[in-house]
């Protein structure tokens, strides 16, 4: 387990003490935006790897249960999460702009929802999994991808504002973190025929395959309790 943090706490200064700091910046000034990136995707390469091969080493303990009727609610759950991911890949996103090259244009699709929604997609995922696990390795792993989406939006909203304040007053004013809540306030509307079809078609057939072969590539079946199996295989899609 001690393992296991460590590598946590490597993938949480790469992804946060790195690029969400403006150590990223002090790095990339004499490196180059260029050779930066590729320095930072090995090491996120690298740092993911020592993760996954930590969680796998660590030993599985207990923390609770997750009653039967929750784990139906979380695999339900991730369908939302997959949405937001595909919507995040088919439609640009502001906050992704280089300088200079920013244009004050409304936000579209999924933009209205939530204008960080692959990380609001993953922020979903992490919680599902620590929800549904209800054990201390799941924890620690599935936690550290908690820590970096839930941080990663304001780190990407706060630099967004320092490369440029006009843009950024803008975005923000009809856009949300928090999915939904520029709709609710009244800053923005929803717009069904602007996420297309690629989106919902995409995000539920991911869905629903990665129910199928979770356990061929996991391990545990989150429909084991529907077909039949004990209590203890079920858990929730990766």
């Amino acid at each position: 387990m001690a393992l296991l943090v460590v590598a946590a706490l490597v993938w949480l200064f790469v992804h946060i003490g790195i690029a969400g700091t403006r150590l990223r910046a002090i790095l990339a000034g004499p490196l180059g935006e260029n050779a930066f990136r590729a320095v930072f995707s090995v090491l996120s390469l690298a740092s993911l790897g020592f993760l996954i091969w930590a969680f796998r080493a660590a030993p599985a303990q207990p923390l609770w249960t997750t009653p039967l009727w929750l784990r139906w609610v979380l695999i339900a759950a991730m369908l939302p999460a997959f949405l937001l991911f595909v919507g995040s890949v088919v439609t640009p996103n502001p906050t992704a702009v280089q300088p200079g090259t920013a244009r004050l244009r409304a936000p579209k699709g999924v933009i209205r929802i939530t204008r960080h929604p692959m990380l609001c997609g993953f922020t979903l995922w992490a919680l599902v999994h620590i929800i549904g696990t209800g054990e201390s390795a799941a924890l620690v792993f599935f936690g550290a991808f908690l820590v970096t989406a839930v941080a990663g939006m304001p780190s990407i909203d706060a630099k967004l504002g320092r490369r440029d304040p006009n843009f950024w007053q803008a975005l923000s004013a009809t856009t949300s973190i928090v999915p939904f809540a520029a709709i609710a306030a009244g800053r923005n509307h929803f717009v069904v025929r602007e996420i297309g079809w690629v989106t919902p078609v995409v995000g539920v057939a991911a869905w629903v395959l990665l129910l199928l072969v979770h356990p061929w590539l996991f391990g545990v079946g989150p429909l084991g309790a529907w077909l039949g199996a004990p209590s203890g295989t079920v858990s929730v899609p990766a």
